[in-house]
């Protein structure tokens, strides 16, 4: 059996007529840029975050972009982030002329080590990015706290945790600002780029409103240099024909992800490969379902041969990205993000992924696990 790492066609099928009707809705308002499509998405998200402000920007990555820009961060900051994550979190900050400062992460759970940002803020910190990855919220509190000793603000690289809750909070309503991405593989998917910014609080917000249209209120009277930030009115109609399903897409992916644990266990793999944590009080919402091996290359390929989808993420950290080197880093400086970079592999957990497809997922891992004993 075939399994795709993800299926975006058995998403959109049932959808179809809807999506397309939608879209069309839009273009026969020919308001393709801001409009009712997006001010109605915004409501839509803070309600669902629990926040005041939700503002719809054009990706994930200028999220993060626009963020740091209504921060202030500009030359000669820093920025205290993970050194293991999708690069758009350390190249916005580079973007705005900062400087990232990287920590390793924690060993368990991918996200950044809370003790090791405490470590890394100096005087010169404007803002704590840490990443909620993979779907799993990182140890806010920590972090939070020592932020606001400092007086420093936290930003959520929330892109790929849509639906993940820490305590009693979804992520992206904790920090001062955070920031999602409905890139099409991700568990909110546009039909192309698009992205959120989140707040709280009602001056921040205005400022990110400002940014996101070249700092420009009213047209051609510009009070900030921002950028074209904006989300399509098209993107904003796909989402909002897909927000009602989230919760039920997000529960087909934590089911998949019991069940893995459980057939990974029948099989008797659970000392041969490392499995994903959910800790107390945090919601993993499983954009990817990342396991690990110490013969993570040879069991890729083992996959690619029978037909079932993974991929690596990531396999390269920052700090032994090649346009990071100015930063001084060295491999071993951060040991458990290039033991994730080294052992990491996501597997198929789409929510529409059927239990005769995991088990032959986990089947071909065992076939793998049993040859390489």
């Amino acid at each position: 059996m075939k399994v795709p790492l993800l299926d975006l066609q058995a998403q959109y099928a049932p959808l179809r007529d809807e999506l397309l009707a939608a879209i069309a809705r839009v273009c026969d308002s020919q308001r393709f840029i801001m409009g009712p499509e997006i001010d109605a998405l915004e409501e839509e998200l803070a309600r669902l975050l629990g926040v005041r402000h939700a503002i719809a920007v054009s990706s994930g990555t200028d999220a993060l972009v626009v963020a740091l820009m209504a921060l202030g961060v500009t030359s000669g900051d820093e920025v205290v982030t993970t050194t293991y994550s999708f690069f758009a979190t350390g190249g916005a900050i580079v973007r705005v002329g900062a400087r990232p400062v990287l920590v390793d992460i924690d060993a368990a759970t991918f996200n950044i080590d809370p003790d090791a940002v405490a470590g890394a803020i100096t005087a010169r910190t404007k803002a704590i990015l840490p990443v909620h990855l993979f779907g799993l919220s990182a140890d806010l509190d920590p972090m939070v706290a020592a932020a606001s000793r400092r007086g420093i603000p936290v930003i959520e690289d929330a892109a790929q945790a849509i639906g993940a809750t820490y305590k009693t909070r979804a992520v992206g309503s904790i920090g001062a600002l955070g920031c999602f991405s409905f890139f099409p593989s991700k568990n909110l998917g546009a039909f192309g780029d698009a992205g959120l910014v989140t707040a709280n609080d009602e001056a921040l917000a205005k400022r990110v409103r400002l940014l996101r249209t070249h700092g420009m209120e009213p047209k051609y009277y510009h009070h900030l240099v921002g950028g074209n930030f904006r989300m399509d009115a098209l993107q904003a109609a796909v989402l909002r024909v897909k927000l009602p399903h989230l919760a039920a897409w997000t529960e087909a992916r934590r089911a998949n992800a019991q069940r893995y644990i459980a057939l990974f266990r029948e099989a008797n793999l659970a000392d041969r490969v490392t499995l994903p944590v959910e800790p107390p009080n945090r919601r993993h919402i499983y954009n990817q379902f990342v396991i690990r091996s110490t013969d993570r290359d040879a069991l890729k390929r083992h996959l690619d041969e029978c037909g079932i989808g993974s991929e690596i993420y990531y396999p390269v950290p920052f700090h032994l990205q090649p346009c990071f080197a100015n930063l001084g880093h060295r491999r071993g400086d951060f040991p458990q993000a290039e033991r994730a970079a080294d052992t990491s592999l996501a597997l198929p957990i789409y929510g529409e992924l059927t239990s005769a497809q995991q088990e032959a997922v986990v089947g071909a891992v065992a076939g793998f696990m049993k040859v390489s004993a």
